[in-house]
């Protein structure tokens, strides 16, 4: 009997503020990422932001894989938008592994000490990124040059039908 293979680890980054109407191009767009890159269940982490990161959730749970929730701050939760806090919540539930950076307070040294964790544990970077330039530390595009930099390889998603709001 032979051993099932590891899974591939994946990590996402991307925008928070998305459209509704780009929920579902982006899912599939994730999708076929997945299906891409491994024959098997992947193994994800995030951080379960509103938007990109709990899309990504849902997209390796109906795939069959886990994912890994990284906690940039104590309070993280309260920075979840009220509408999508249910959302995270649930998503939080089904984690197979929950990470803490220990910072108190969210913020940018937070969510780069966040993103920092998330990189030194994937072996693949997905962004779902519309090309603009972040404004701190942790935007994605920051994380996709610290992730390139590192060797990590990444591929950056943006459905046509995907918009920012």
């Amino acid at each position: 009997m032979g051993r099932e293979p590891c899974p591939l680890r994946v990590g996402i980054t991307g925008h928070i503020h998305l459209t509704r109407g780009s929920v579902g191009p982006i899912a599939a767009a994730l999708r076929a990422e997945l299906g891409r890159l491994s024959d098997h269940p992947v193994r994800g982490v995030t951080c379960l932001a509103d938007g990109t990161d709990q899309i990504f959730a849902r997209v390796v749970l109906a795939t069959g894989g886990t994912y890994e929730v990284i906690l940039p701050a104590l309070d993280y939760r309260d920075t979840i938008t009220a509408a999508h806090r249910a959302d995270f919540d649930d998503l939080l539930d089904r984690a197979s592994d929950i990470i803490h950076t220990g910072h108190r307070h969210s913020g940018t040294a937070a969510y780069l000490a966040a993103n920092e964790e998330l990189l030194s544990r994937v072996q693949w970077l997905i962004a779902v990124w519309d090309g603009s330039a972040g404004r701190h530390e942790a935007s994605t595009d920051r994380t996709i040059d610290m992730a390139r930099k590192r060797g990590i390889p990444t591929t950056v998603l943006w459905p046509e039908q995907a918009h920012r709001s």
